[in-house]
């Protein structure tokens, strides 16, 4: 099983903490760390936010949120075998071609330790600010998917979609790794469905207290739809804080071997936080399921 730390980029956004979190997290055994995106904030918003019962993001206006490509480039600089995810980049707000440039670029220099997992947003002010419409979001971010992986692994590559549209372009250097993994975040039955069609993996909202079993339904008929391997798209989820242990191996008894924990849990001692929860939680689970 895998464990990973989320919301590491908001709890660590210092340069140098950020850089002994990771560099502690990866000789204590957690395999990834995820990094978090909003571009601007607004001080007034009537949209909902999705995980929480109030509607309202967890955070206040000062809140340092880096850019997650620029942090992970720094953290992933400074370690040698974690791996680094977004989780979420909010795609539609992004250029697919200047993106995948980025993505690609940030693989080839860590030797294959970046995973690219993407939201369609859910805050239509934001949306608003940076000039990019929040209607059809969701379309736009299938054909981004295509162009960036058509960029990835072509040269001379060419994409005719409604919001993307290129013809005989290379994007060098490719990503170390053949497929980059693209991770599909959120909790609606839309991206069950993109992640069953368009996925390498899955990241329910950790935040939600819902059931995933009905959404991993739906990734799985999705997949079989279109004649992919359901088994391929890899399945990232939250530990229960009550017991992570037992819930790490309940999960993998589910065949879900990917699992988060919130970075908070660190703050107040780095290296004993990390230590202990690997000696309680992921060293007796590596034991049990590997």
């Amino acid at each position: 099983m895998e464990f990973g730390l989320h919301f590491a980029s908001t709890t660590f956004p210092e340069k140098d903490r950020s850089v002994q979190f990771c560099q502690e997290a990866e000789l204590a055994g957690f395999s990834f760390a995820v990094a978090v995106e909003h571009v601007v904030l607004p001080t007034d918003y009537e949209s909902v936010y999705p995980y929480s019962p109030t509607g309202k993001l967890p955070v206040d206006l000062i809140t340092n949120l880096p850019d997650p490509l620029v942090w992970m480039t720094h953290v992933a600089a400074c370690t040698q075998r974690l791996r680094f995810m977004t989780g979420v980049l909010i795609l539609p707000q992004r250029n697919p071609l200047v993106l995948a440039k980025q993505i690609a670029t940030m693989d080839y220099l860590s030797g294959g330790r970046i995973e690219l997992g993407i939201g369609v947003g859910w805050l239509r002010e934001e949306f608003e600010a940076i000039g990019v419409p929040f209607e059809r979001r969701g379309q736009r971010t299938d054909e981004y998917i295509g162009a960036l992986r058509n960029l990835w692994c072509n040269d001379n590559a060419s994409y005719q979609g409604e919001f993307v549209k290129f013809k005989n372009m290379s994007c060098n250097p490719k990503p170390d790794q053949d497929p980059l993994p693209i991770i599909i975040g959120g909790h609606s039955e839309y991206a069950a469905r993109r992640a069953g069609r368009l996925g390498n993996g899955f990241f329910p909202a950790t935040g939600w207290t819902g059931d995933i079993e009905p959404l991993l339904d739906i990734v799985r008929k999705e997949a079989e739809i279109v004649g992919r391997d359901a088994k391929l798209i890899e399945i990232t989820t939250g530990l229960e804080p009550e017991n992570f242990l037992e819930s790490a191996l309940c999960l993998s008894k589910k065949g879900i071997h990917r699992v988060v924990v919130p970075s908070t849990l660190f703050m107040d001692d780095i290296p004993g936080g990390l230590q202990r929860f690997a000696n309680d939680v992921i060293n007796p689970v590596k034991e049990r399921v590997g």
